[in-house]
């Protein structure tokens, strides 16, 4: 039965692939204190352990895969990327660019030190800054170089020998140095930091029209009777909502002689009117505490919602905050839940003065009308789907690629973006058109995960499976030492990075170590540094960092190979 089984994987390398997958996504995503394998490094050793057998793989079938989790990559951060290398994301920006060489001459170094070949050296790199895309244009850069297959097969298996020994420390390491060395190092309240910020930010008052993590979903509607000396009588709705200060309250409807009618901002309110009031619960019983008669009346209240997810893409939107967007008429009647940015999805603090951006996804709650007129006045609204452009994928990837594969020589020195860099610059053009002209292009959520995800693990299990032969003689000569210089090389960069933003950037404290995280690409340690500060708030300093880190990141992955060969 085993020598069955084993056989039938040597015919079938797509049943060994799919098995890695499986074992890999399942024992990945076991966490001890919220730190574990991952399910890129678990597929990797699902993959090693498996090509113990020896099966060949296809390499179309590799690079085919790479392209396509590459391409997702740029999608997803091209609109954060352009921004913050274009606009007031600058300094963030600069900064990634710096933590980035630093990531990049610390490994060079160390391999240089150590006498590390290309391919211990790649792998090196790639794990002690988890960066798995890297090995893929590792892989591409050595297989340019022109050697013959006995010479640049040992430097493709010692690859994921290195990536596998120094990937642990480089997720672990990453998050204990940034979350729990760098406030001590620096001497930072991260909790104080984080009120800091809220109150310059507007937190006092973001309190009351819902505050960080409330997203003014906390509402209600309540219906009231106008009296005839109340102090409502003849005004319009919106005059009305104004008397009640630092909250939103909306009126929806009004029953005026008996009929139910929608309102409108210019709705004039009679004695003798019932009105529906949506807005917070603590301030609509505030109203009824200073004597407001509240009516029950089921018709009158209900009121049909929904919530709609909404793609910012206006450009007299972008850079505005939250209190200027409240006070246009095309906000009026909806409440904000959620505010979702970047490739990782990062949830945004709601503050008076959080800034919306093109690319955001913001979801929002109201009458349909009102949703829709804030749909208008943001973007556009991004309604669930399954259907994706492939055409627009397909074209994409064939497009970036071809420009990649071109070679432009500079002083006899062929220099080429490769196939691999050419779908990753491509993804990111053309993930930011889409953020400002959605009508083309659209990839759902799900699919781009699926193409993020399960594109590199299958490309990182093909790596397995191929170097599996040579990984376990490779650990045994190679592993502490190889442990230690990984250690090293996610540490030091780190630690630098932290004192160039802190010093020299002059960062607030309370972003300095989501910034830092977002340039290192390690959301690892962005969690921990959340938990640690009982805020989101340093997941602002994120987004733009990790759109440029992880595009440098990668790319460094050929640097490296060509500094040192």
């Amino acid at each position: 039965m085993i020598d069955w089984f084993l056989t039938t994987l040597k015919t079938y390398p797509e049943i060994a692939i799919f098995l890695a997958l499986a074992l890999g996504f399942y024992f990945g995503k076991f966490k001890f204190r919220g730190i574990g394998l991952g399910s890129v490094t678990a597929t990797l050793l699902a993959g090693v352990l498996i090509g113990q057998i020896g099966i060949t793989i296809s390499q179309p079938l590799k690079a085919t895969v790479f392209l396509l989790f590459l391409f997702a990559v740029g999608y997803g951060v091209g609109p954060q990327f352009v921004r913050g290398v274009a606009k007031d994301g600058l300094p963030q920006a600069l900064f990634s660019v710096v933590q980035c060489l630093f990531c990049l001459i610390v490994p060079f170094v160390i391999a240089k030190i150590a006498g590390y070949d290309l391919g211990y050296a790649a792998g090196m790199y790639s794990g002690s800054q988890t960066i798995s895309a890297a090995m893929g244009l590792s892989t591409d850069a050595i297989g340019r170089l022109g050697l013959p297959a006995e010479q640049s097969q040992p430097l493709l298996d010692a690859m994921p020998i290195a990536y596998a020994v120094t990937y642990m420390f480089g997720t672990v390491g990453s998050a204990i140095v940034i979350a729990v060395l760098g406030p001590a190092l620096f001497r930072i309240n991260l909790q104080a930091a984080c009120k800091d910020y809220e109150e310059k930010q507007g937190g006092g008052q973001a309190k009351e029209m819902g505050g960080a993590g409330s997203a003014w979903h906390k509402w209600v509607v309540r219906a009231f009777h106008v009296k005839p000396d109340g102090k409502v009588k003849g005004l319009r709705a919106v005059e009305a909502e104004a008397l009640v200060k630092d909250a939103r309250l909306f009126v929806l409807r009004v029953r005026h002689e008996g009929k139910v009618e929608e309102a409108t901002a210019d709705t004039v309110l009679q004695a003798g009117d019932v009105v529906a009031v949506a807005g917070p619960r603590e301030a609509l019983v505030k109203v009824i505490g200073e004597g407001a008669q509240e009516v029950e009346d089921p018709e009158l209240l209900n009121v049909p919602i929904e919530g709609v997810d909404v793609y910012v893409t206006s450009k007299e939107v972008d850079g505005k905050t939250l209190a200027e967007l409240a006070e246009r008429p095309g906000a009026r009647g909806v409440f904000l839940r959620k505010i979702v940015r970047g490739a990782t999805a990062t949830s945004i603090p709601i503050l008076p003065n959080t800034q919306i951006q093109r690319g955001d996804i913001l979801t929002i709650v109201g009458r349909t009308q009102d949703t829709a007129a804030a749909a208008k006045m943001l973007g556009v609204a991004d309604r669930p789907t399954d259907v994706a452009d492939v055409a627009f994928i397909g074209a994409g990837i064939a497009l970036g690629a071809l420009v990649g594969a071109l070679v432009l020589k500079l002083g006899g020195v062929p220099l080429t973006l490769s196939t691999a860099g050419g779908a990753l610059i491509a993804g990111i053009v053309l993930g930011w058109l889409r953020s400002i002209r959605p009508s083309f292009g659209r990839i759902p959520t799900p699919t781009v995960w699926f193409m993020n995800n399960v594109g590199l693990n299958i490309f990182i299990a093909i790596v397995g499976i191929s170097a599996g032969p040579g990984f376990v003689n490779g650990l045994k000569t190679q592993g502490v030492s190889l442990f230690l210089w990984g250690a090293v090389a996610t540490t030091i960069p780190l630690i630098a990075g932290m004192f160039v933003g802190k010093f020299f950037f002059r960062f607030h404290d309370a972003l300095l170590f989501g910034i830092v995280s977002g340039a290192r690409t390690t959301t690892a340690s962005l969690g921990l540094v959340c938990d640690s500060a009982k805020s989101q708030i340093p997941a602002l300093g994120y987004t733009v960092t990790y759109a440029v880190g992880n595009t440098l990141l990668t790319i460094w992955g050929m640097v490296l190979i060509i500094l040192l060969s």
